[in-house]
């Protein structure tokens, strides 16, 4: 059994029935992908719009059936990149301004589908990571998606990146206050005040390779892990 098919095993093996793995591909050749899809994988995430949109491209020319693979984009999306990606994802991990959401919008009312997409919500202490402040993502889900500005945008939770660090204990609080975020909000949701525009409001995906197993004690339902499946990135 290869590294990949052996990882994937041991993951599933590992993580509770509730929570999904989205096995992180960017950096990696289309046929780490295919390993990875043999070992019984099917949700991948990528970061890079044209790295996506060619493996997409690769997989659909070849005579297997991949049609059940479901793309994940968890890098920051620039706003001219939108159609080597929308037309192709089940879900926008990382929608980290309004600026983007909106332009989400534009393109599914343009093309008539609705998008799924999390709201990333900066927990980390690097100021490199994009997202959110509790602020913003409050003001937004109570005012500008309340009022109805995104009909053709489902958001369906919240995503974050905790700090990159050995020190446990940051890693902890980075994640608790996404929790405590994600927990205000369903209290929001369940009030019934804002029942519309939290319909969907049911995902809390955080946690990587080096931090996925506090993830999950602390009630990720989703994890992006890639280094712990493929190996060290392969640029290319």
């Amino acid at each position: 059994m290869s590294h990949i098919s052996d990882a994937i095993r041991k993951l599933r093996e590992e993580l509770p029935s509730g929570v999904t793995l989205v096995a992180v591909s960017k950096f990696h050749p289309v046929e780490a992908v295919i390993e990875a899809y043999g070992a019984g994988q099917r949700v991948f995430g990528e970061s890079r719009p044209q790295e996506l949109y060619s493996k997409i491209q690769a997989l659909q020319s070849m005579q297997e059936d991949f049609s059940d693979v479901e793309w994940h984009f968890i890098g920051h999306l620039q706003t001219n990149k939108l159609k080597l990606v929308l037309p192709y994802v089940s879900m926008v991990e990382s929608v980290d301004s309004l600026h983007l959401l909106s332009a989400i919008e534009h393109w599914g009312a343009a093309n008539g589908k609705d998008v799924q997409v999390l709201l990333e919500y900066h927990i980390a202490s690097e100021d490199t990571k994009q997202g959110f402040s509790r602020e913003e993502i409050l003001t937004l889900l109570t005012g500008d998606a309340a009022t109805g500005h995104f009909p053709h945008v489902r958001i369906r939770g919240l995503m974050g990146m905790a700090t990159f660090t050995d020190d446990e204990s940051v890693v902890r609080n980075d994640f608790a206050r996404l929790m405590s975020l994600y927990e205000e909000i369903v209290a929001l949701k369940e009030s019934g005040i804002y029942k519309d525009v939290l319909k969907d409001f049911d995902t809390r995906s955080f946690g990587m390779t080096h931090d996925y197993r506090i993830a999950v004690e602390m009630g990720a339902d989703m994890v992006r892990i890639g280094t712990l499946i493929f190996g060290e990135r392969v640029y290319f």
